[in-house]
């Protein structure tokens, strides 16, 4: 079955430090979430290796293997809101160092049951304003440089 993007949330949490693992559920147990309102984009996200070669002078071959896991940047776009809470912390959260941890919520709930979630963490690494054209919207765009893994929840009956 497929579902549609609309009705996703996005959400921001608190600082969050690295584990030095892979990060789980219950990572994320004690954090208090904050809705970033008026999200247009959630953008792409998710593990792609990096690919280390060796060249093989006998076999006259490039060997391919997987290196480091990268989950990349995820873009968001939002309609600006000034009085926005989660769109604030992600203002905030850009000017520092810290890694934050990110709970995007799925519309794809079964009826009666609970929606698909995916938690991350990541460091805010823009937060600009974008002026388009006379008849568009007034847009924050924020990169979340993801730094973890991406827990899977599975939407449940």
């Amino acid at each position: 079955m497929i579902f549609a993007t609309n009705g996703a949330k996005c959400y921001i949490g608190g600082v969050i430090a690295d584990p030095g693992a892979d990060v789980t559920e219950t990572t994320f147990a004690s954090q208090t979430w904050t809705e970033i309102k008026e999200v247009e984009s959630i953008g792409t996200f998710g593990d792609t290796a990096s690919e280390i070669t060796f060249e093989s002078v006998s076999q006259s071959r490039t060997k391919r293997l997987k290196g480091t896991r990268n989950a990349g940047s995820m873009d968001l776009v939002c309609g600006i809101d000034y009085a926005d809470a989660g769109q604030l912390a992600l203002i905030a959260a850009e000017k520092t160092i810290h890694d934050y941890a990110f709970r995007i919520v799925f519309n794809d709930a079964p009826a009666g049951g609970t929606p698909s979630e995916r938690l991350f963490i990541a460091k805010v690494g823009s937060a600009a304003e974008a002026m388009d054209t006379a008849n568009a919207v007034m847009k924050l765009n924020a990169s979340l440089w993801i730094n973890s893994n991406i827990v899977r929840i599975n939407a449940e009956a």
